[in-house]
């Protein structure tokens, strides 16, 4: 089937016109040609999810993918409001610095500072870290599974992204400032 001047076996090539070639060489695939989507459309027939040998074909399939990535998605908000009450709990090296400070008609005042601390070799720094590193593929990960501008997969990030952020963020504690009067 021709498309775009470019020939492909694929019968569904040519199933939207919003497609540009994309040619993916090497690894063995005998240079089979698959296209690449720049704006949004439903559909299952020969998606890749990431990798090149995870292609989705069926419905089965994309139903399959789309859980999962609703609970990747799910799985990231878990993770960044895990890792602010981890970062919270860690902080428990709490110093008061009281100062002299000078007061009215020539008094002195203390006044104390209070300061939260965290050593950079800790096991609670290092687990943060790895939390970190974490976070940050599995963020990659979503968005390049949402810049297949496929719908359905971007429906599952965008689903399990806001399920998560109301299963897990509800219990995140929120400072209302009780000076502010412009709101």
């Amino acid at each position: 089937m021709s498309h775009h001047g470019m020939t492909t076996s694929d019968p569904h090539a040519g199933h939207h016109d919003t497609t540009t070639g994309h040619h993916h060489g090497g690894g063995g695939d005998g240079g089979s040609m698959h296209m690449m989507h720049m704006v949004f459309y439903f559909g299952y027939d020969n998606v890749e999810l990431l990798f090149s040998g995870l292609v989705i074909n069926t419905a089965g399939e994309m139903a399959g993918a789309f859980v999962a990535v609703f609970l990747l998605a799910m799985l990231y908000e878990g993770l960044k409001i895990a890792r602010e009450s981890l970062l919270r709990k860690s902080q428990v090296s709490i110093r008061y610095n009281s100062m002299p400070v000078p007061g009215p008609n020539g008094t002195t005042l203390m006044e104390t500072h209070k300061t939260v601390g965290q050593q950079m070799v800790s096991l609670p720094h290092i687990f943060q870290t790895f939390l970190h590193i974490i976070q940050v593929v599995v963020s990659y990960f979503l968005m390049l599974i949402f810049m297949t501008y496929n719908a359905y997969l971007c429906i599952a990030v965008a689903a399990g992204a806001g399920t998560g952020y109301f299963l897990f963020s509800w219990k995140k504690a929120v400072v209302v400032d009780i000076t502010e009067h412009c709101h």
